[in-house]
């Protein structure tokens, strides 16, 4: 599929077709100009350099909008006064190529770095917003009022509230950047994506010639505490927890995991590091149920309960790969990049045990410190279970390590090839 200079849709199916963009991408590239824009607007015309829309899994409600007569399709975002808050970056993992592939680095500078071409009428659109916030967490007052948080006026405001810098970023996927990530051929990730998305985008496969794809999945959503120039100084301390979505427990606070309870122990922590004169950042990912969906999550559920002798440690990742066909496909190889957007080369408290999220950090080039465990205290009783099995199967990991024969002897299979 390309869409021409009118801005007219038309099909392609033979590899290569489709005229190119007159700003080609040159991923890695040490400035704004040099990497050049990336352009999914459907008014792009032939200036489109990338594949997908803008939005990520919005996208396909704003196209109900305007099949529903309540967006005019013609409309450009007017982009006066949306610039971020405070200064990001550059930094020099932008112009690393293989440190950042998920996500446009220049993303949300582009009413700057690229204000004459908009003024021109390129529809060149921003994937990253940088705004400032307050949080306001029952957990947080409740640390206040028994004396592991006191109020300081900056970080933590009379009445409790938390002050926060605070981005969100959409995908943008440097295809064979990512390809390379998994150990796959491009080729093969393009033909992939496009089959099991059923034929969504078929330019993954008659547009070798585009590299750029922007995916309909959800984002990630970046919380600094304290001084937003401290995340990336390696001369002041940074505490970080980087945290997969799960809105049963961080939304609605059930209590069969310790999403919630690790999530605010991870906000609190942060407030104490930016109080110390460090940062604490939040880097909080759009993949519900270990990436699986909400719907999987629910039936797994369902299975762990209703097994001869109820829900068991012994269990718990084999009842989600018989439903789901994996134990989890959050595949943290791409979790990093945001965190090199941020300029990170170390993080002195990772307020984690998951050794996927470790291992994928320092694997990264990103040093850490201390491993900050969940307190004992925190944990519901039903989420026992969980932790439990997350402890045998290596996920979380107090020291020592279990032995492969140990995972083996709990989900029944060598957890290496996940």
């Amino acid at each position: 599929m390309s869409i021409n200079q009118s801005g007219h849709i038309r099909l392609t199916s033979h590899p290569g077709a489709g005229q190119a963009s007159r700003f080609p991408i040159r991923w890695g590239a040490p400035s704004a100009a040099e990497r050049g824009p990336v352009i999914a607007s459907a008014l792009a015309g032939a200036d489109r350099n990338a594949i997908g829309a803008h939005g990520g899994a919005y996208s396909v409600y704003r196209a109900l909008a305007i099949s529903a007569g309540a967006l005019n399709p013609l409309v450009r975002p007017d982009l006066t006064d949306t610039y971020p808050a405070v200064e990001v970056g550059p930094f020099p993992q932008w112009s690393d190529p293989g440190k950042i592939v998920s996500l446009d680095p220049w993303g949300h500078r582009v009413a700057q770095d690229f204000a004459r071409e908009i003024a021109e009428g390129v529809d060149i659109r921003p994937t990253i917003a940088v705004t400032k916030a307050r949080l306001t967490l029952p957990e947080i007052h409740e640390a206040v009022a028994r004396g592991r948080l006191s109020v300081d006026g900056s970080v933590l405001r009379e009445g409790g509230d938390v002050a926060v810098t605070k981005a969100a970023v959409d995908p943008v996927w440097w295809l064979p950047g990512v390809a390379e990530r998994f150990g796959v051929s491009e080729t093969v990730l393009r033909r992939t994506l496009f089959e099991q998305t059923g034929g969504m985008y078929p330019e993954l496969v008659t547009r070798p010639d585009i590299s750029v794809f922007l995916p309909p999945i959800g984002g990630i959503t970046l919380y600094i505490f304290g001084d937003p120039a401290a995340i990336a100084d390696p001369l002041r301390r940074l505490t970080c927890r980087v945290h997969d979505e799960c809105n049963g427990s961080d939304v609605f606070g059930s209590d069969i995991c310790t999403c919630r309870p690790y999530l605010t122990h991870g906000i609190e922590e942060c407030v104490r590091e930016a109080q110390a004169g460090g940062a604490g950042l939040i880097a909080y990912n759009r993949k519900e149920g270990r990436a699986l969906g909400e719907v999987t999550k629910f039936l797994v559920y369902n299975a762990r309960k209703r097994q001869p002798g109820g829900d068991q440690a012994a269990t718990y990742f084999e009842r989600t790969e018989c439903v789901a066909g994996v134990q989890d496909a959050r595949f943290q190889q791409l979790m990093p990049d945001v965190l090199h957007w941020l300029g990170i080369t170390r993080i002195d408290r990772f307020v984690s045990m998951s050794n996927m999220k470790h291992e994928a950090l320092t694997a990264s080039g990103i040093e850490i410190g201390e491993r900050v465990p969940i307190p004992a205290e925190l944990v519901p009783p039903d989420a026992s279970v969980e932790l439990e099995a997350k402890k045998a199967a290596g996920y979380y990991t107090p020291e020592p390590a279990p032995t492969d024969d140990d995972l083996k002897h709990v989900v029944g299979r060598d957890l290496k090839e996940f």
